[in-house]
């Protein structure tokens, strides 16, 4: 015998959690996407990224193949979410939900057609929507007009909250929990893995105590050693350390999708002359770059300014990457405010509310003098009454031979 069941239902199960941030906040950031709307004639908006449904609602999806939302119209706000989940995505959603089931394909596209109902107009976030989920998108909702409001929610993130600002430097502090864990357990023939737990528990009990209510998820650590300094995202590995080892500490807690980072550069034993050369001359590019970051100041002018103190030690061509980038709902598998990085292409301007880092990095190829990746790396808040500092974890020669 044939079952019938629902294409879509909703399950309030329990009562609705507490969310990192308040109902008001949620409303805000709500507010300012529907005055973007208003401005430019769109009726609804589809968020299908994990940072901007986590941004305008609350609830930070685990996708698994499956593909998520939150619409947003001038009257409601709805998470749309898996059946596989249960009621937990209601619970941290900041409004509605609604859920779709596999019993019939495509059952998610229908979900959204409901809550879209007749718009004109749709906002999409164009740097997330796949070419398949495009052409679902126009086989359900055949008569809608496309916009991309990926950038200007982009640029509404680059400028966090009273509220975002405390949880950041909360976690900034929780890094450095974890860097602290990471240098008590550094010891030859210790293997990076083992490390690099030490520093992620570290994280993970700092943030249980601190922030009770969260869900605990996604924080981790980076720890390398050697050739696997190299890469600013290598993986870890069971590589035991040596004596003479060039060390990367990378710490990375995760509050409610929030992101911070700590990394710094350790040796093992003493480092050679040319080694400490490098290491120097990176830790004071690190503090040019860290005088420069202040309101006013363009991103693209502050990344000519150490490429030319790199320039004039003939360390620029051992660069690897910009230096700085925003912080905010991001990690290493989703989120990017792409506006708000140290490069040459971007020329954002620094103002009150902005939060960026400032991480010189460079790669010297194995086989030359001081071979091995150096880094360090700060958060700077953009404050009213001047740049803050929120990392507290020495860095430089002094401070990180071990």
């Amino acid at each position: 015998m044939t079952q019938t069941r629902p294409e879509t239902f909703s399950l309030q199960n329990g009562k609705k959690a507490r969310l990192p941030f308040s109902l008001s906040e949620y409303n805000s950031r709500l507010a300012k996407l529907r005055a973007e709307m208003a401005a430019r004639g769109i009726d609804a908006v589809l968020l299908t990224s994990m940072q901007n449904i986590a941004y305008y609602s609350g609830f930070l999806y685990c996708s698994f193949g499956r593909p998520y939302a939150c619409v947003v119209t001038q009257d409601r706000s709805t998470t749309v979410s898996a059946n596989i989940d249960g009621g937990q995505p209601w619970r941290r959603s900041a409004h509605d939900n609604v859920i779709y089931t596999d019993w019939k394909r495509d059952n998610y596209w229908r979900a959204v057609r409901e809550l879209v109902g007749k718009s004109g107009r749709l906002g999409i976030e164009g740097d997330h929507l796949t070419l398949v989920q495009r052409d679902k998108l126009s086989e359900f909702l055949d008569a809608v007009e496309v916009v991309d409001i990926a950038p200007a929610t982009m640029i509404q993130r680059m400028v966090k909250s009273e509220a975002e600002i405390a949880l950041i430097k909360e976690s900034a502090r929780i890094a450095d929990v974890g860097g602290d864990a990471i240098v008590a357990a550094v010891a030859e023939g210790v293997r990076e893995i083992d490390v690099a737990m030490a520093g992620r528990d570290a994280m993970d009990l700092e943030i249980a105590r601190t922030f009770p209510d969260s869900e605990l998820r996604d924080s981790w650590v980076w720890f390398q050693g050697g050739l696997n300094t190299d890469g600013a995202h290598n993986p870890v590995t069971t590589r035991k350390l040596q004596m003479g080892d060039i060390l990367s500490l990378n710490t990375f807690p995760m509050i409610s999708g929030y992101y911070t980072a700590l990394e710094r550069t350790l040796w093992l034993g003493e480092p050679d002359k040319r080694s400490l050369e490098i290491w120097e001359a990176n830790v004071e590019a690190h503090e040019l770059g860290l005088s420069l970051l202040k309101e006013g100041a363009v991103c693209s002018d502050v990344c000519a300014d150490i490429n030319q103190f790199f320039a004039s030690r003939d360390l620029l061509k051992y660069r690897s990457f910009g230096y700085g980038h925003s912080f905010g709902i991001l990690s290493h598998y989703y989120g990017r405010e792409a506006g708000l990085e140290l490069r040459e292409d971007i020329h954002t301007v620094l103002e009150p509310g902005m939060v960026i880092s400032m991480e010189p990095m460079l790669t010297i190829p194995e086989g030359l003098a001081g071979a091995g990746g150096y880094r360090e790396h700060d958060i700077v808040v953009i404050e009213e009454g001047g740049p803050v500092n929120i990392t507290g974890f020495p860095y430089g020669l002094a401070n990180n031979i071990l």
